[in-house]
């Protein structure tokens, strides 16, 4: 007998002896998913086929309930040190903040590609020497060039009423 027929002829009384077994359908579809699959890769001899396949899934649903509760025990015995997920976002403040990145970048696309890469690597903390490295200009203009850039940009960054 194929798979298919096998399917045929076992799934819907494996599917319920499951779900009144875990009291999940979920569970018991999964369970019998995975019955089947270990079916596939190993099969037993036709004469004990049935009672093999029950059994299995049996395991399977053991198999599940131990792991949840190894998981529990672990996630108790570490309590304190356990990831706990972030707050959501306030909409408001996600609202702001990317209205802020917003004009930022509106601002930043005004400057030339120079005083853009002058600000820039000023703000990730370069040294002078490093940031005239890049441009091709000398130490000594480069704090010249940032204050013209940072003049240039407050013109077209205007401050919130809150900012000022």
């Amino acid at each position: 007998m194929d798979a298919a027929q096998l399917f045929d002829e076992h799934h819907a009384a494996l599917y319920r002896y499951l779900l009144r077994l875990t009291g999940d359908p979920d569970a018991a579809a999964d369970a019998l998913q995975e019955a089947f699959a270990r079916l596939l890769e190993r099969r037993p001899r036709e004469e004990r086929l049935r009672a093999w396949l029950f059994t299995v899934a049996t395991n399977v649903v053991r198999e599940a309930a131990n792991a949840r509760q190894r998981r529990a025990r672990l996630l108790e015995r570490f309590r304190g040190r356990a990831p706990t997920p972030s707050p959501a976002p306030d909409p408001l403040a996600t609202t702001e903040a990317e209205d802020r990145r917003t004009r930022v970048r509106a601002a930043l696309a005004v400057l030339s590609d120079r005083e853009r890469t002058v600000l820039l690597m000023r703000e990730e903390g370069f040294a002078h020497r490093e940031i005239a490295e890049a441009v091709g200009t000398t130490t000594g203009s480069v704090g010249t060039m940032i204050a013209r850039a940072l003049d240039k940009l407050a013109e077209h960054l205007p401050l919130d009423e809150e900012d000022a």
